[in-house]
């Protein structure tokens, strides 16, 4: 398309050439001035008739973009859904995003929810209803949460543009463990008290007797003092092992060892005794080898607080039987009693610190309550796996089976 100038340019040229024909065609003066006046005329018109020319363009004004936000950025998403804890994404008071750990704990449809209906706790939802009027950041402890007896604790983290993240981290496993240690040294506290003040006793009354005639009741209560001296020891005995192996439970045993040959060792020490009950062991260990790699003294602890639970919890003149079985790459060490057996609900417990099914039965057999808990954490560091079966009525069969060596 011409411009104004180049239109004007066309007109003149025009002007000119007509100019020249008419004093080649020998026209006269007038007829040279009447062909150049109309070519002006007709040149002033085509130029009026242009089109005026458009305004330069003028730089857009920047517009300010929308501030971004993190919570719909897929790769947040992405990420969000790989913590393992409960993450939340809140746009406002709205639940915007939602990892799978908290759609597990709260559920599906908290995502689009207000978020002080998605967290039902009166902790939560106090701090939360004041979440638009930019409350302080702070950890809150949801006790009870979202079960009774559990507790999660919850942070809130600050993002642009008025979003938030709120953390749930699940603390109850923390509380349980403070719980078992405290009852563990209040259980310890007692168990040494009670023989204690037993041996304390009997000495006062030993002092206050004179004469010969006191004599067959100062045996007695020498007796009860050295029983109860014993029980004592064995206590600590107990606490010194279970401790030592705490100790060393990341530490996998690297020296060959022979399980058959640590049983055999085992057994023959517990019918060196002039007890009766070591007499009712059948052993079925077999001929042929069980190498492992393992701790001699800890495995035969080990054995040894298995088959004395089955002779003192097994009915007198009843066969304890010790058996070794392999099985592919792992052997089994089984000891079953015949005894009056653990009705199931106690059978998750035996494990335990201090736990007992009959109290009064155990301390008069002996038991300090720590003897299946040490088996356990000996059979963890061995990689072993430790089972538990029993029939009232029948009897109870104590398992824990081993890697062999390659």
């Amino acid at each position: 398309m011409f411009d104004r100038l180049s239109s004007l340019v066309v007109a003149l040229t025009l002007i000119a050439v007509a100019a020249i024909f008419a004093a080649l065609a020998g026209g006269g003066a007038l007829t040279t001035a009447i062909l150049a006046l109309a070519g002006a005329i007709g040149a002033a018109t085509v130029y009026a008739a242009l089109p005026s020319p458009l305004p330069e363009p003028q730089a857009a004004l920047p517009v300010e973009a929308p501030p971004l936000s993190l919570l719909r950025h897929p790769d947040f998403a992405l990420w969000v859904d790989q913590e393992q804890e409960p993450l939340i994404g809140v746009a406002g008071t709205v639940v915007a995003i939602a990892n799978d750990a908290a759609v597990r704990l709260l559920g599906r449809h908290i995502v689009g929810a207000d978020v002080r209906t998605a967290i039902r706790h009166p902790a939560a939802t106090e701090w939360l209803a004041r979440i638009a009027d930019d409350a302080p950041l702070e950890t809150l402890n949801l006790v009870d949460f979202p079960r009774p007896g559990q507790r999660w604790t919850m942070r809130v983290a600050a993002l642009s543009g008025g979003d938030r993240m709120i953390f749930l981290s699940d603390r109850s496993a923390i509380d349980a463990a403070d719980r078992m240690r405290s009852d563990f040294v209040a259980n310890a506290s007692h168990e040494l008290r009670t023989p204690l003040a037993a041996i304390l006793g009997y000495v006062e009354t030993l002092q206050d007797m004179k004469g010969e005639a006191d004599g067959p009741m100062r045996h007695r209560f020498l007796s009860i003092i050295e029983r109860e001296a014993g029980r004592m020891q064995q206590l600590v005995i107990d606490l010194l092992s279970i401790s030592r192996v705490e100790a060393d439970r990341f530490r996998r045993p690297t020296t060959p060892v022979d399980l058959a040959a640590i049983i055999r060792k085992t057994i023959a020490q517990l019918q060196d005794s002039e007890a009766e009950r070591p007499r009712d062991i059948v052993a079925r260990l077999g001929a042929e080898t069980q190498p492992m790699l393992g701790d001699e003294a800890q495995l035969g602890q080990m054995a040894h607080n298995i088959i004395s639970n089955a002779m003192k919890y097994g009915r007198a003149g009843t066969p304890v039987t010790v058996e070794l079985v392999r099985e592919g790459s792992r052997v089994r060490l089984s000891v079953s009693d015949e005894g009056d057996g653990i009705a199931p609900d106690h059978l998750p417990r035996l494990t335990e610190r201090f736990y007992r099914v009959d109290e009064a039965r155990s301390r008069s057999v002996g038991g300090t309550g720590l003897g299946l808990a040490i088996v356990k954490h000996i059979g963890e560091r061995h990689q072993g796996l430790l089972d538990i079966e029993s029939e009232l009525g029948k009897g109870t069969r104590i398992s824990v089976t081993f890697p062999l060596a390659a």
